[in-house]
């Protein structure tokens, strides 16, 4: 009865991160499931995250300075081959993908012999609609 039950915590879990159109947080799904009225413990939510981490259906990303991780489901994403972008004031994760990123990557393959790790390469500033908040 115990399996069964992890396993339907599993695949909510698993369904919610393929609908998702962005990176996700663990209270995102906790709150998600919550309101569709199951019952499921953050800590459940963690431990079923790690388990699709480590089994590879899903990509965990740090969000840098202290803020926690967030997750995306592999198989939806582009996510192998581009940068992406982490506005440092209001957090939001932005996929990067233009042709001078991929010719710097070369660069730095046969000029330095180095292998960017592109679906984990994080680039930190601030974006466009924080910084017209500025002005």
């Amino acid at each position: 009865m115990r399996g069964e039950y992890s396993t339907s915590q599993r695949k909510a879990v698993l369904e919610f991160l393929k609908g998702a159109s962005h990176h996700i947080t663990p209270s995102e799904i906790l709150a998600h499931l919550k309101e569709s009225g199951r019952s499921i413990s953050l800590a459940t939510i963690y431990r079923t995250l790690d388990k699709l981490c480590s089994e590879g259906i899903v990509r965990k990303m740090s969000m840098g300075d202290g803020a926690g991780s967030c997750y995306q489901y592999i198989a939806q994403s582009d996510c192998h081959s581009h940068f992406h972008l982490k506005c440092i004031e209001c957090g939001r994760l932005i996929h990067l993908s233009c042709d001078f990123l991929a010719s710097m990557e070369k660069h730095i393959l046969y000029e330095h012999g180095f292998t960017i790790s592109t679906g984990r390469t994080v680039i930190y500033g601030k974006c466009s609609t924080c910084e017209a908040l500025k002005k």
